[in-house]
């Protein structure tokens, strides 16, 4: 029955060790995604004036999961209720906020981008677009940076956090 219990603390604290690593792992993924999609909406809105909420609803088809929730719900909320754009994509950001494996930072670089959504002039747009790409590839060149330093770190000391455990109620 001890032996039973080791294993099962050993595996439980491995398993979360392996789950930190993967989400540091999907961070600069997800961030990738993220500076693709904002690429494709600053061309669907700006060369193929494309309405926001359709150019959303495209980006939602076409965008992997969970970035392609914040086009999804940012496109029903223009399309069905009455709130202006950067209250709409606020909305977005904080219900699919919890699905992602992004850092707090990121979620001020999108809102501060949602800030600007359909606020501005052409050139203006384009300029915050280019504005907000340029933070997420510091952004994901942080993340790149994190993952490459404590991924590894962090599957080990998953592994002997539960190896301590055991030793220790031993």
């Amino acid at each position: 029955m001890k032996l039973f219990g080791a294993l099962l603390i050993i595996l439980v604290t491995t398993a979360v060790g392996f789950e930190l690593a993967r989400r540091l792992n999907e961070r600069p993924r997800q961030l990738r995604t993220l500076k693709v999609a904002i690429q494709a909406l600053e061309a669907e809105i700006l060369f193929g004036l494309t309405p926001l909420a359709e150019a959303s609803h495209n980006l939602a088809k076409q965008t992997p999961k969970p970035i392609s929730y914040l086009f999804e719900y940012f496109s029903y909320k223009l399309r069905h209720t009455e709130l202006p754009a950067y209250a709409a994509w606020d909305e977005s950001i904080a219900e699919m906020w919890s699905l992602t494996s992004l850092l707090e930072s990121e979620k001020e670089i999108l809102k501060q981008f949602g800030q600007t959504l359909g606020q501005h002039d052409r050139n203006q747009q384009e300029k915050q677009i280019k504005m907000t790409l340029a933070h997420l590839e510091r952004e994901e060149g942080e993340a790149r940076d994190r993952q490459h330093r404590y991924e590894r770190m962090v599957k080990s000391l998953g592994f002997l956090t539960g190896l301590l455990i055991v030793i220790l109620l031993m």
